[in-house]
């Protein structure tokens, strides 16, 4: 299957409905599967003396507070209306990350069809138990997560997917669905796992991309990278290790204001990541060691073959040094037979660098 590509508009549209149809536009032309924006309601995310993270704080107005900042970037239902309308019109997929169970509400109404989980909700077992229960597909970042956080979370998820109505929400029933037949099911059939490192930009040596093959084989999960490194080739990389969803942030100039803006991809490099992605699956192949039929052509003319080293008469034994091995531009005796040609009798005449023959 292809890696799912999605293009993280985020809230790089810095609160323009026409910004934010100019990044599906560019999404469009780079080949992304889905572009992404966040849904959210700054008042029931952060409270009004909340701080900022320390990156927001570099890149935005540091008077500003986080409340302040998030109330000038959401986007409102009626934008949310329009940037449906115009991503079907563009055939691309629209997507949403919402922050806050009205959001989330507001989403499943709008028939997204599928939800993003955050990082910074992964401990949010309400939020969790919300999402689940809206009975979408979820995409799971695990920024900042420990192996044992992202169990419960997956708990969480496997309860709300799997459980009756009448069964009570608790940890003991948390742990319980997360190892019953059918909550297992549930997630499999529900959740993809994302690999994330929660800095903006991260720095490379803090990527950690094995702990994708950790989190594949400890939960049986599809696996899928969310990016926030500079450049692309930490995603390439990430698909080359079987990542099937790919999540990057893109902006249509890094020097705009705004918290996500600098760590993000700009519009041709956006569509260089999209290309390279494609190039790197058709290279990745199946696990199958066989000659390529590109280069079948080439077997002849590169491997080389059993040739006279002199001249040699009818009925003369073939010795170690009447035979010789050279390439002879076509198919003939492998060298693999050096040993089953020595002290045999030639069958007739050869002359010097003449191909051999059993």
């Amino acid at each position: 299957m292809p890696t799912y590509i999605i293009a993280e508009a985020g809230v790089n549209h810095n609160g323009s409905l026409e910004r934010a149809k100019q990044l599906v536009d560019v999404a469009v032309e780079a080949g992304a599967d889905a572009v992404k924006f966040q849904t959210f309601r700054a008042a029931s995310l952060v409270t009004r003396k909340a701080p900022k993270a320390r990156y927001q704080t570099e890149t935005t107005e540091a008077s500003e507070s986080q409340w302040e900042m998030l109330r000038s970037l959401e986007l409102p239902e009626a934008h949310h209306h329009a940037l449906l309308a115009h991503c079907s019109q563009r055939s691309i997929q629209f997507l949403s990350t919402p922050f806050d169970v009205e959001s989330a509400d507001l989403l499943a109404r709008l028939g997204v069809p599928r939800l993003k989980i955050p990082s910074g909700e992964i401990t949010n077992g309400p939020f969790l138990l919300h999402m689940a229960r809206l009975g979408k597909p979820i995409i799971l970042s695990t920024g900042m997560s420990t192996l044992g956080e992202v169990e419960q979370a997956l708990g969480v998820l496997a309860f709300g997917y799997a459980a009756t109505p009448h069964e009570a929400p608790s940890r003991d029933a948390f742990q319980c669905a997360f190892a019953s037949a059918a909550g297992q099911a549930a997630l499999r059939q529900n959740v993809v796992l994302l690999h994330c490192t929660t800095e903006y930009p991260t720095p490379f040596e803090d990527v950690n991309l094995y702990a994708m093959d950790t989190m594949r084989a400890a939960f049986g999960l599809p696996v899928g990278f969310s990016d926030h490194t500079p450049g692309v080739s930490v995603p390439i990389a990430a698909v080359a290790r079987g990542a099937v969803l790919i999540e990057k942030h893109f902006t249509l100039d890094r020097t705009l204001p705004g918290p996500d803006h600098q760590a993000s991809l700009e519009p041709d490099e956006l569509m260089m990541m999209v290309c390279s992605i494609r190039e790197v699956e058709r290279a990745l192949g199946t696990p199958l060691k066989r000659p390529a039929p590109s280069e079948m052509a080439n077997r002849d003319v590169a491997r080389k073959s059993l040739v006279a080293t002199r001249a040699i008469q009818p009925g003369e034994l073939f010795t170690e040094e009447s035979i010789g091995v050279k390439r002879i531009g076509e198919k003939g005796l492998s060298p693999m037979q050096f040993w089953s040609l020595v002290g045999r009798e030639a069958r007739r005449a050869y002359r010097m660098e003449d191909p051999l023959e059993l």
